[in-house]
């Protein structure tokens, strides 16, 4: 095998919850993610030169080792002294610094890739444990679906698919800094915190509306303050006929899930012709099937 392509697939928060700082200045987290069918493509090709060669349809994104594309590509290299090179064209279509998690999901691919392109004979489980060395979301982003999301984000717990439903996804032309929102989250005794073991419980009986009552994102706190424009968002959405909408990850991103398929698209473009968001997607869940 020569070249090789794979989707890498979008997710977002059901349920966000941060339970406190720690130590080494990590955030504790615990948190319900989904995956959804809204995807980058990476094509990937060996080179006979030992380099790392990146393409993508975005001028502004980096293709170095500022790139964690590259960076994942250039980890398994050296620990398997791989000599060969590599060409990724990279296309992007989830919407960039926006809570989707978008690069360490490309992230993700690229070590998926690696490890069939070289025949590394690497499990999902040897995949992950290397991934979190890039970042703390990319091996979800590897075992994709529907998990439970503990410690930083490393400690994963697959959970019974997500049922069925559309999601609205609305990105406003701004851009937030997780940096920015994690060091501007108060934690207190008023802090509304999500009920996470609800929305688990809610999945299991296969109860959408049992989800969608219990979406809850504890940095919303600040990132709404900050962006007036993500609660209009939300509540636009629910107009529209969301069950219910939420802020994905840190922000700006937003999400409404819908049980409807028409509602859903009437909703679509009521954006489009509104232009509140900058990108809007509709899309649905998607769950990988587990062997």
């Amino acid at each position: 095998m020569n070249t090789i392509m794979l989707k890498a697939y979008a997710k977002i928060n059901l349920g966000l919850d941060v339970l406190g700082k720690r130590e080494d200045g990590y955030h504790e987290v615990r948190m319900i993610m989904q995956t959804i069918r809204l995807y980058d493509k990476l094509n990937m090709k060996k080179l006979n030169k030992d380099e790392i060669i990146i393409k993508t349809n975005l001028s502004y994104l980096p293709t170095n080792e500022n790139n964690l594309v590259y960076r994942a590509i250039q980890m398994l290299k050296e620990e398997f002294n791989i000599k060969q090179g590599i060409y990724v064209e990279l296309q992007k279509h989830i919407p960039v610094a926006a809570g989707l998690a978008g690069g360490s999901s490309d992230a993700a691919a690229a070590l998926t890739g690696m490890n069939r392109l070289f025949q590394l004979k690497l499990t999902t489980t040897d995949l992950m444990q290397r991934a979190v060395k890039l970042g703390a979301d990319i091996p979800y982003c590897i075992l994709v679906g529907t998990a439970l999301s503990e410690g930083i984000g490393e400690v994963l717990t697959p959970l019974a698919p997500m049922p069925k439903a559309y999601i609205l996804i609305a990105k406003p032309p701004i851009n937030v800094s997780t940096k920015y929102v994690y060091e501007n989250l108060i934690l207190d005794e008023r802090t509304n915190h999500p009920d996470i073991d609800g929305i688990m419980e809610a999945i299991t009986s296969k109860d959408l509306y049992g989800v969608t009552n219990r979406l809850s994102n504890v940095l919303e706190s600040v990132t709404i303050d900050k962006y007036p424009v993500i609660q209009e968002i939300k509540d636009t959405m629910i107009e529209f006929g969301a069950m219910n909408a939420l802020m994905s990850g840190s922000g700006p991103t937003v999400f409404g899930v819908f049980e409807d398929l028409n509602l859903a698209k009437k909703a679509f473009y009521q954006f489009k012709v509104q232009g509140k968001a900058k990108q809007i997607y509709l899309t649905d869940i998607f769950n990988r099937k587990r062997g």
